[in-house]
């Protein structure tokens, strides 16, 4: 290559740099100078090129305060360091430079500006956030910027999305078959915000045939938000069954397997909750790049946490009192003081953080209102994997088979051999490690204090002996039961009176049928 077609090239490539910068001096002073009505119209006049990449970097520059302007130039001034606003090169600072001052009503502008150049982000999450953000703040002086974004978009989804907000720009319009197009439009929506909108733009419609367009796409709208919340309350419920379920597969093999009334039931699932939280702590502390794998680690331990608890419970105080279910009931009520009280001493009264991993935060949204939290799911997804787990330890190895002709005929099974006083520490062990297990699960979806097993005691027996003592399947139903049954009364009546009503529910049902949902049959009766 000779030097004069090096030359060529230089001079080739230096006017394409020229002409990507295609802000102005003139442009950049109008922005940056003068009353805000002028600098906002200079604003969205520079906006409606659309595809400027010099004008980002100035935008975030003026709300950086890194603006300066002289009587020859606007300059973006960062680390002592100037350069043209206009060209990006660098030139020194003058003396007489004077910093660019915004109010409020200007740093809204700039940064609905900003929010307008991000849909033409490279990233899809970028523009993504661009498009919501503008929600709020698009006016019809942005048209033009929208209709180049959703020329350029090829994403269906938010293509999708930028035809809702441009119709939502449009529906102010003052022309009347603007505002009959983005009515049209906007029905198809499923946004809150839009349905917000369409009510105010109600308010002030006149013309009959619009107001006809717009009282059916806000019917439409409501009609998709209302399956949105019923989804939404169905899940919940579900999640609480899960909850629910996980708190009482314990109770049911020490009630309703072994006959205990165990009162401390609760302060085992605390325990689990506060293992959980030891178990985070010392990640945190010595394995902080493998945070996130704290959960994983925590499962096992605070199954042995609340195992090992229970197994010294059976061993030194259960065991005296089994056949004598007040004596049970009342020894156990005060193991569950003193374990609470241990728990104040070594951790204090107040409530422990508990922080989910990256990999359990945030959720999927499938509508508008309804979205799934990824820590939900997983409690959900546990609990079946835990409910499983159960099942087949009762019904197909040697220690459930122990635990089962224990229950059925403790006389016969020490007949044949069964050491009965360690099948009754194993089976107290297994449930109170169940009950350490949702402790875990617990500890990811609320807060963990010494009262945390305090609000699950009373549920769990509801689950039991509603779902008949003794029956695995039972506590399914009846777990995943209550669950949706207090969710929907809750959107009823409120949370206190949908207790109190579940409560009235299962009283009239034990009295109808005390043997539960699912009776023992045959010899098992």
């Amino acid at each position: 290559m000779n030097r004069l077609t090096r030359c060529l090239l230089a001079l080739l490539l230096a006017w394409l740099g020229l002409s990507a910068h295609a802000l102005t001096q003139p442009q950049a002073r109008a922005i940056a100078e003068g009353d805000n009505d002028a600098r906002a119209q200079a604003l969205s006049d520079a906006l409606a090129q659309g595809d400027d990449p010099a004008l980002a970097p100035f935008v975030q520059a003026l709300l950086g305060d890194a603006v300066r302007v002289s009587p020859e130039r606007v300059l973006i001034v960062r680390d002592g360091q100037a350069v043209d606003a206009a060209t990006g090169a660098p030139v020194a600072l003058p003396e007489d430079a004077q910093d660019v001052t915004n109010n409020n009503r200007m740093r809204r502008e700039l940064q609905a500006a900003l929010a307008a150049l991000n849909l033409f982000a490279p990233d899809r999450a970028a523009r993504a956030a661009a498009i919501k953000q503008l929600r709020d703040e698009a006016d019809e002086s942005r048209l033009p910027l929208l209709d180049k974004a959703l020329e350029a978009e090829k994403d269906a989804g938010l293509k999708a999305e930028l035809g809702q907000l441009r119709a939502a720009v449009l529906v102010a319009s003052p022309e009347r078959a603007r505002r009959l197009e983005a009515a049209r439009l906007l029905a198809g929506s499923g946004e809150p915000a839009v349905r917000a909108l369409l009510l105010q733009r109600l308010d002030v419609e006149t013309d009959p045939e619009l107001r006809t367009v717009l009282q059916g796409a806000v019917r439409q709208i409501e009609s998709r938000l209302a399956w949105g919340e019923r989804a939404g309350v169905l899940v919940t419920g579900f999640s609480l069954g899960s909850i629910l379920l996980l708190a009482a597969l314990g109770l049911a093999i020490t009630y309703g397997l072994m006959g205990v009334i165990n009162m401390a039931h609760g302060e085992l699932i605390m325990i689990g909750a506060y293992a959980t939280y030891v178990v985070q702590n010392a990640f945190r502390a010595w394995l902080p790049d493998f945070f996130g794998a704290y959960v994983l680690v925590a499962i096992p331990v605070s199954f042995l946490a609340a195992a090992a608890v229970g197994a010294v419970l059976e061993r030194f105080i259960i065991r005296w009192l089994y056949g004598r279910p007040l004596e049970t009931l009342l020894a156990t009520w005060g193991i569950s003081l003193v374990l609470m009280q241990a728990v104040r001493s070594l951790f204090g009264a107040q409530n422990v953080p508990v922080e989910n991993p990256d990999w359990l935060s945030g959720g999927v949204a499938l509508a508008s209102n309804l979205t799934l939290p990824y820590n939900r799911l997983a409690i959900i997804v546990f609990a079946a994997l835990v409910l499983a787990g159960v099942a087949l330890l009762i019904s197909k190895t040697r220690l459930g088979l122990f635990v089962r002709g224990v229950t059925q005929n403790r006389r016969m099974a020490a007949c044949v051999g069964i050491h009965t006083a360690r099948v009754d520490t194993w089976a107290f062990a297994l449930g109170a490690g169940l009950a350490g297990l949702a402790g875990c699960a617990l500890s990811q979806v609320g807060n963990v204090g010494p009262d945390l097993g305090q609000g699950y005691i009373v549920d769990s027996f509801m689950v039991v002996v509603l779902g008949g003592v003794g029956q695995l399947a039972g506590t399914v139903w009846a777990a995943l039961g209550l669950g949706l049954l207090n969710k929907l009364l809750e959107g009823l009546t409120g949370a206190v009176l949908a207790k109190i009503m579940v409560l009235v529910f299962i009283v009239v049902f034990i009295q109808k049928r005390p043997q539960g949902l699912f009776a023992l049959k045959g010899r098992e009766a």
